[in-house]
């Protein structure tokens, strides 16, 4: 036998060149190794899998028009609901949201305290008492001028209304119109019920204003004594790789927060200072609790000096009318510089704000949150100018 004849086998897992290729079946196709067998017929004639007997399952709708439908329908109800839930607990989180500006903007004095050898503990407990010092000192400097004159005026009011009686021109009107007549009539019980059930709504607004003060306090100090371990899980939510950037960018932001705070308190004292020169040139008395007063309006910006400038010109009134004008003209103009320059080039110093963004900012959070939005304008404008130069500005150059 020949070399040539001899048929060497194939090696396991390459193909055998002299095996003959299968030849098709009358229906025009050839049997794989790997087909499965057909061991059944359905009433046409044609081969049916034992396997999937109505035919393999196609892909999964995951991308069906009714599944698009339920996910979308879902997100919109999840998104109702939570608008609902912040809704509901709205009041809450404003408090919250005051209690760590304020927290945040204290942090800086209870750091110096702690660079000086105080525990944390100890340091904010010296703020803490420190605040409050300054509140029961404010509140002794107005809640007794405010007695003083209630009492004097409830003393004086029966001369007043008999001195207004006697005179010709109230006579004649009381002549024509009844007056005294309609005001005896309106002293009715059902009126007098009513005027002290809207007596009893002016109380509750007023204790329940009280009790936010003492919520916003309370929650402060709570924020101040864990200050540093919010910080901290905060930053732990973040990426390991991106970490420590975050942790640079969010204490600068802090940093800007607290020094909002200053600037703020330094518009404040400069209102309350330039008040009370005012009130001492021009005799308008109680001149150190109306300062006061003027100081804690003026924190509000753009709008605080003008209720400030209201109060000290219906007081200017009890000296004469001049004064009482000169008062108006006078806390009219110096809104006006603190809004326009004042404010602005402190704020842009302290926070690194510019004049234009730092209006512009208030204005808009004032229009959005109100006083709480007033009070974290600036700060939030400071913010996303550092997120934008540092992080978003980079990005961009480097496409």
């Amino acid at each position: 036998m020949s070399d040539e004849s001899q048929v060497v086998p194939a090696e396991p897992g390459q193909p055998d060149l002299d095996r003959p290729p299968p030849q098709p079946d009358r229906a025009g196709s050839s049997e794989s190794p790997g087909a499965e067998p057909e061991s059944a017929t359905d009433s046409a004639g044609r081969g049916r899998d034992t396997e999937h007997p109505y035919g393999r399952p196609g892909a999964p709708l995951a991308h069906s028009p009714f599944m698009v439908g339920m996910t979308a329908g879902f997100g919109l109800l999840v998104a109702y609901l939570s608008y609902q839930a912040v809704r509901s607990v709205w009041s809450i989180l404003v408090l919250v949201i005051v209690s760590g500006f304020l927290a945040v903007g204290l942090n800086p004095a209870v750091v110096r305290l702690q660079r000086i050898g105080l525990r944390r503990g100890l340091a904010v407990t010296v703020v803490a008492l420190t605040g409050l010092l300054f509140a029961c000192g404010g509140l002794f400097a107005v809640i007794p001028p405010v007695v003083n004159e209630g009492i004097q005026f409830a003393e004086a009011m029966p001369g007043y209304i008999e001195d207004l009686g006697r005179t010709r021109w109230v006579e004649e009107i009381n002549s024509q119109y009844n007056v005294v007549g309609r005001i005896q009539e309106a002293f009715t019980p059902d009126n007098l019920t009513t005027a002290v059930g809207g007596v009893l709504s002016g109380a509750t607004i007023v204790f329940g204003q009280i009790f936010n003060v003492l919520t916003i306090a309370i929650l402060t100090l709570y924020f101040l004594a864990a200050f540093d371990r919010l910080k901290e899980g905060a930053y732990r939510l973040v990426p390991a790789s991106r970490r420590e950037r975050a942790r640079l960018l969010g204490d600068e932001i802090l940093a800007k927060v607290g020094g909002y705070m200053v600037g703020s308190l330094l518009i404040a004292t400069l209102a309350g200072l330039t008040s009370l020169t005012f009130m001492l040139i021009t005799g308008i008395p109680y001149p150190l609790a109306l300062a006061l007063v003027v100081a804690i309006c003026d924190l509000i910006p753009q709008v605080g000096a003008y209720l400030g400038a209201l109060l000290l010109t219906l007081v200017g009134f009890t000296v004469s009318i001049p004064v009482a004008i000169a008062a108006l003209v006078f806390f009219t103009v110096y809104q006006q510089l603190e809004n326009w320059l004042i404010y602005p080039r402190i704020m842009s110093r302290t926070t690194q704000v510019s004049d234009l963004a730092a209006i512009v900012a208030v204005l808009v959070g004032a229009a959005l949150l109100g006083v709480v939005g007033v009070l974290i304008a600036i700060p939030a404008t400071a913010a996303i100018q550092l997120i934008v130069r540092e992080v978003i500005l980079p990005r961009q150059n480097s496409r």
